[in-house]
């Protein structure tokens, strides 16, 4: 004889679920779903999804668990262009450079050293410091870098090299042999 899905559901889980439902039309006063969900969705966040997010968090380097500033990279006709949100920071406090591949930003956010932690009442902003990474695009020159930081906005100017301009690649067909 063949099972429902019903008492498979049971077997595999060991679950003791009454459900006259599917027998006479009607639910057993006896099962009571929410109670179970809640138990069960409180069961995968304290024992399998909060464990595994712990383990990544613990595996992120020191570094990187700090904030970020926000970015765009764009490209215009002569230059590849980096802009970095970085309010509050002072130019002295950031640095800029580039490898062949990879450009980095690295700075702090410091706090005003005239407001002492107990007279908060709220603070939102993060300090600290950041350290973001870009991926220089083929063609990029990354020894001409030109930076300049204005009302909190660091933009990047990398112009590109001859051999970094876009090109139509033309694609040849071949037809199949039969």
């Amino acid at each position: 004889m063949e099972k429902s899905a019903f008492e498979l559901i049971q077997e595999d889980w060991g679950m003791e679920l009454v459900m006259e439902k599917w027998k006479t039309g009607r639910v057993s006063p006896s099962w009571r779903p929410l109670p179970e969900l809640e138990e069960m969705r409180r069961w995968f966040e304290n024992d399998v999804a909060g464990p595994v997010i712990r383990a990544v968090y613990e595996r992120i380097p020191e570094e990187q668990k700090s904030w970020a500033p926000r970015i765009e990279v764009f490209e215009t006709s002569d230059n590849f262009v980096v802009k970095a949100e970085l309010p509050g920071i002072k130019y002295e406090d950031i640095d800029v450079s580039a490898g062949d591949d990879e450009l980095m930003i690295k700075g702090e956010k410091k706090p005003e050293s005239n407001v002492k932690d107990e007279d908060y009442h709220r603070s939102e902003i993060v300090y600290g410091g950041f350290r973001r990474s870009v991926a220089l695009p083929p063609g990029a020159d990354a020894g001409h870098i030109e930076a300049t930081f204005e009302d909190g906005v660091l933009r990047i100017a990398l112009p590109k090299t001859a051999g970094g301009t876009k090109r139509k690649v033309p694609i040849k067909v071949k037809k199949e042999k039969i």
